[in-house]
């Protein structure tokens, strides 16, 4: 067995060194197309394939090379083994599918509104009432601007590449810490990112939504081991995207005051150094933007938020307007009600998380992700990826087969269906966190097969590799 090892282990050294002979001559022979033709000789060796970008095309390429040379040299030098392999296959089989997948799109949707709204900045203009953000984003793209459109679209697509590679492993980590093994949360988080519409929709349209949940999960991690830093995560989400303002509530419930006086410092400088730069009129035309989306919103089918599925509604019975806004109002007024009503329930519980510490804070932010969903104005595809810790940790409470149907559906809804506007069946979407929060009230305890299935995983034995 050991003379098998040491092959095993000889065999990826060997690809390991031909991996970075390779590489070296790569890098020399673009140090010498630079040195003699200056960047114009790339245009002799570099051609762009119909429908492609050649900047998008190098930085996949580039990425996946990379990614294998890592992972040769873990294989060679015995680093990954029988303890981590779940979660570093699950990683290149998400990383290899999403650099391929990403590099065959031509054209990505919301990157032009942020460019806009980058060039605004630069020349003192109003923000475009396309960009319904904080002006942090904008205010970051502005210093990229005078490299042009293409550098700042490849800067966000690597950003949003590394954002999911992130992503991969924070939420594992997460789910860890609500009681899943080390090889179900591999399992879980590969199967969960392999197919699934939220995260293409994101990447496809360069949105901002992994980059917002990294931060989520750090400042989850982070909670008491690092207040300052997980303070500062989540004023980062917030400003990224305000709606994640909704999950501070859950931080609060833990009382820890060290921590809600670093959230304040944090969004406070925050807030003073965008008014430095910028001024007041970035913050004046974020507030109205997200005002004027609110009283002129106009139904798309594929927007599943309550306003469009309520003015849709409207449209084709020929009902008054202002009584589809009320009928909006009053449907997130009822959700929000639940949720509030189903924290202290799920935390005396302990339905997410059964260990004492943090306990408020970890059983109640699943629910308040589901608010911050079913409370926006506007509720793109995209946005789902928000509902990703409900859903994964409600595996932890299926027992019935009734349970798992209800699971199933909702989960198809929302991740496996692909996007389309076909009134009014394209508003599935708008009903799975309403199956969620129905799930959440309905389970009240850790279900037995969850533990089996935990504990099968962990006992498999897998040949070691050192």
């Amino acid at each position: 067995m050991c003379k098998i090892k040491t092959r095993f282990n000889s065999a990826f050294t060997t690809a390991f060194w031909i991996w970075l002979i390779v590489t070296i001559l790569v890098a020399v022979s673009v140090g010498v197309i630079y040195q003699r033709l200056g960047m114009a000789g790339f245009e002799v060796f570099l051609r762009t394939g119909p429908h492609s970008i050649l900047s998008v095309t190098m930085v996949s390429v580039t990425l996946t090379w990379l990614l294998v040379g890592i992972y040769l040299y873990l294989f060679g030098s015995g680093h990954l083994g029988s303890n981590n392999v779940f979660k570093h296959t699950g990683f290149l089989l998400v990383a290899f599918m999403y650099l391929n997948v990403m590099r065959e799109r031509n054209r990505y949707g919301d990157i032009d509104y942020y460019i806009k709204a980058a060039k605004s900045l630069l020349k003192d203009q109003p923000l475009p009432t396309t960009y319904f953000y904080p002006p942090l984003w904008a205010t970051i793209l502005k210093y990229l601007v005078v490299y042009g459109d293409d550098f700042i679209l490849a800067f966000t697509w690597t950003l949003n590449i590394l954002a999911l590679f992130a992503f991969y492993f924070l939420l594992q980590r997460v789910l860890e810490k609500y009681g899943f093994a080390p090889r179900m949360a591999a399992l879980i988080t590969t199967v969960f990112m392999l197919v699934n519409t939220t995260i293409l929709r994101t990447l496809g349209y360069m949105q901002v939504n992994l980059l917002m949940l990294d931060f989520i999960l750090l400042g989850l991690l982070l909670f008491r081991r690092s207040n300052f830093w997980s303070a500062l995560c989540m004023a980062l989400a917030v400003y990224l995207k305000a709606s994640p303002a909704v999950l501070v509530l859950a931080f609060f419930l833990e009382l820890d005051w060290r921590w809600m006086v670093w959230a304040a410092f944090h969004m406070l400088w925050l807030t003073a150094l965008l008014l430095w730069l910028d001024g007041t009129q970035p913050f004046l035309d974020f507030f109205f933007n997200y005002s004027n989306l609110i009283k002129l919103h106009t139904p798309v089918y594929h927007d599943t938020s309550f306003d469009s599925f309520f003015l849709a509604m409207a449209e084709f019975t020929n009902l008054p307007r202002q009584l589809a806004n009320y009928a909006a109002s009053a449907a997130k007024g009822i959700v929000g009600i639940i949720v509030l009503l189903g924290i202290p329930r799920v935390i005396k519980n302990k339905i997410f998380h059964s260990g004492d510490d943090n306990s408020r804070l970890y059983n109640s932010l699943p629910l308040l992700a589901i608010l911050m969903m079913s409370a926006s104005p506007l509720v793109w595809e995209h946005h789902g990826i928000i509902l990703a810790l409900p859903f994964l940790l409600l595996l932890k409470c299926l027992d019935t087969q009734s349970d798992w149907v209800w699971f199933g559906f909702a989960y198809l809804l929302q991740y496996i269906l692909p996007t389309f506007d076909f009134f009014p069946w394209s508003y599935g979407r708008l009903f799975a966190p309403l199956i969620l929060l129905w799930l959440v009230w309905h389970s009240d305890k850790e279900s037995s097969q969850f533990a089996r299935w935990n504990q099968w995983l962990e006992n498999i034995s897998l040949p070691q590799t050192r």
